[in-house]
């Protein structure tokens, strides 16, 4: 298998600026990071910019599943501004360690629904999920399925570090039926289904995803209204 790896020493802001032209202000608090390690792939950082700018700056409810080393906590609240509900959850008992540093901290399984429920009512509810959790197709299906239903109208589902998808000690694999994005394939069958007689096979999502990204090991997911399609001819 390729190593992908980036060299030691090497300019962090000069490989993204030049490979991804983003020079925004998440690139600076990233590269420039002298806190806890944030540890998080060079493409991602431009696709965050993407669909997490919006919320910059507002009392954004923002969930992180999955907290290792506590960097990436206060990388989110030097850029989403003093005003953004913060919480992150973990498995690791040693994390609470950064509870209240720059967001709340709770310790439990992305897969335990009933502490899922816990937290997004202790956050007063959900606008943004970003799951950088275990990585393992049962349980990041098991969170996306719980909790995209409670985001706000408008509000973003994002899970990264997907390439897992492809390995099998993860529960995936390539063409595997556990593979997230072949469960995705399912998601965008129950977004057309007026198209199709077999009606919706995830109840409640179709209604809900407003649209479906995907990028190098990462999915995003848009929740908003969504209408019966609509077509007109207009003009001579």
């Amino acid at each position: 298998m390729k190593k992908y790896r980036f060299e030691e020493g090497a300019d962090v802001t000069a490989d993204i600026r030049e490979k991804y032209a983003y020079d925004g202000d998440l690139l600076a608090i990233y590269s420039g990071n002298e806190g806890p390690e944030v540890h998080k792939w060079h493409h991602y950082i431009p696709l965050y910019e993407r669909y997490f700018a919006p919320f910059r700056g507002t009392g954004v409810r923002f969930l992180e599943i999955g907290v290792a080393k506590g960097g990436s906590l206060q990388m989110w609240r030097r850029w989403l501004g003093g005003e953004a509900v913060i919480f992150g959850i973990d498995v690791n008992p040693d994390c609470a360690r950064f509870d209240g540093q720059a967001g709340q901290v709770r310790i439990g399984s992305q897969t335990d629904t009933a502490f899922l429920d816990f937290v997004v009512d202790e956050m007063g509810g959900l606008d943004l999920v970003l799951d950088d959790g275990s990585h393992r197709m049962g349980h990041v299906r098991k969170s996306f399925e719980h909790l995209f239903p409670k985001l706000a109208p408008g509000g973003v589902y994002m899970i990264e570090d997907l390439h897992t998808a492809y390995w099998p000690k993860f529960g995936g694999g390539y063409g595997a039926r556990a593979n997230f994005f072949r469960y995705m394939a399912k998601v965008a069958d129950d977004m057309h289904h007026w198209y199709h007689d077999r009606g919706e096979r995830r109840e409640g999502l179709g209604a809900q995803v407003s649209g479906m990204h995907i990028h190098d090991s990462i999915a995003v997911f848009e929740k908003g209204p969504v209408h019966w399609p609509v077509h007109s001819r207009v003009g001579a």
